[in-house]
C-alpha cells in the first residue's frame, strides 16, 4: 500500500504577561480562534519566571499554503 505522506505546518504563539500571567478567557480565545482555522495544539510549554506559556499547534499543510509560501516575496 502506497500511503502519502502528511506533511504539516506549525505554529507557536506566546501568552501570558509578566504581571497578569496567563488569562483563562485569552487562552480561550486564542483556542477557538485556532481551532476555526483548523489548527490542533500538540503542545504547550511553561516559560518560567516570566508567567506566560508557549501553545504549539499543527495542521496539515494544504497546496493552498505550500503555494503562497513557495511564491517570491514582493517586499524586496
Amino acid at each position: 500500500m502506497d500511503e502519502e505522506i502528511k506533511q504539516w505546518e506549525c505554529r507557536v504563539e506566546t501568552v501570558g504577561a509578566f504581571w497578569s500571567g496567563v488569562k483563562a478567557d485569552e487562552l480561550e480565545g486564542l483556542l477557538n480562534a485556532w481551532g476555526e482555522e483548523g489548527w490542533e495544539v500538540v503542545s504547550t510549554h511553561i516559560i518560567e519566571n516570566a508567567n506566560k506559556i508557549n501553545v504549539i499547534a499543527k495542521r496539515p499543510l494544504t497546496r493552498e499554503v505550500i503555494r503562497r509560501r513557495s511564491m517570491p516575496s514582493t517586499f524586496d
